[in-house]
């Protein structure tokens, strides 16, 4: 039986997020938008905006995430307007105020399934659980190796070789706990390697998990990379090419020995586990082990700083944000649906 359930894209930056964005964009009933900027904002700041069940604060928290460009609502081709008085009209909980938004990205394409995708979420997964408790997540991995490589290139990361092979390590351990914690019926994991080898195969096994059929366009992302992917985000430019397995393992070229030595010694054991073989790199000097441990260090106390925050949530039984699935309002966006 077909479901509605939100589909949650999550990953360490760089490790094929977007292609999978794509991929499951292309699909006839699923619609994934372009990464947004408003729902882990919108969390945090929730406070502000007061009883949700009141329409008046529905309405001021709809302006913040409409008028905001901080948000990427600009990315999603919605109407401002009619996206407010949507969000006025939902049940007065974040996770419906939120889902809201993603209802009408589906329905501007005709389709009755929505999702999001951001690479951060893999570190929130508890609050995406609150905002959106029978979501499915989709996790993929990619070689620690290239995820720094690829990373080093980018024009918007700032941060220095040690805390960008810390960020795999901490992508790594965070899907390790949420995957025990959600269990096969919420967490699914594929590695972008396997993905890109045999997408057909690899995507029938990931629709089956959806409870979705499978359908060929799944496999050619790029037929759909004009409308998802926003143009200035030109370091997207491969989804808009046919898949490929040209970058895998290129971090054989694209890092220094001295990097690829660091990767192995900070990473070998979450590498093998997740399948990556070694290079057999000479071990880098105490100096430099000690700089990735300080920058790795405060991720450490990650772990027992939420799970002091999930036991406040249950001791102060803080006020349900859970999104409330629609099941028979409909929009203008909805009944327009077939000309988008």
């Amino acid at each position: 039986m077909p479901t509605d359930r939100p589909i949650i894209v999550v990953g360490c930056p760089r490790s094929g997020t977007t292609m999978l964005q794509l991929m499951l964009h292309a699909h006839a009933r699923i619609a994934i938008p372009p990464e947004t900027r408003f729902v882990l904002a919108a969390y945090r700041e929730r406070r502000e905006f007061g009883d949700l069940a009141v329409a008046a604060n529905r309405r001021a928290l709809a302006r913040r995430i409409v008028d905001r460009r901080e948000t990427r609502f600009c990315d999603l081709g919605l109407d401002p307007e009619e996206t407010v008085e949507a969000i006025v009209a939902a049940d007065g909980t974040l996770g419906s105020v939120l889902g809201t938004v993603f209802r009408l990205y589906a329905a501007r394409f005709g389709k009755p399934r929505w999702g999001d995708k951001r690479p951060a979420y893999l570190h929130n997964v508890d609050l995406l659980l609150r905002l959106f408790p029978d979501a499915q997540f989709i996790n993929i991995v990619r070689d620690g190796r290239d995820c720094v490589a690829s990373l080093k290139e980018m024009s918007w990361h700032r941060k220095d070789i040690y805390a960008t092979v810390a960020a795999w390590a901490r992508a790594v351990d965070d899907a390790r706990r949420a995957a025990r914690r959600l269990g096969d019926s919420q967490w699914y994991e594929l590695r972008y390697e396997d993905l890109v080898a045999d997408p057909q195969g690899r995507l029938a096994e990931l629709c089956a998990y959806l409870g979705e059929e499978y359908q060929p366009a799944m496999a050619e992302p790029s037929a759909v990379a004009r409308v998802a992917v926003p143009s200035f985000k030109t370091w997207h430019a491969r989804t808009h090419t046919p898949v490929t397995t040209q970058r895998v393992q290129s971090w054989q070229t694209r890092l220094t020995a001295e990097e690829i030595a660091l990767c192995e010694a900070a990473l070998g054991s979450r590498l093998v586990a997740n399948g990556y073989e070694l290079s057999g790199a000479v071990r880098p000097a105490a100096a430099e082990l000690l700089r990735y441990g300080w920058s790795a260090a405060p991720q450490r106390f990650i772990p027992a700083r939420r799970g002091l925050s999930r036991a406040a949530d249950r001791v102060l039984r803080r006020p349900d944000v859970a999104h409330r699935p629609v099941v028979s309002q409909r929009t203008p966006s909805e009944a327009d649906a077939g000309q988008a």
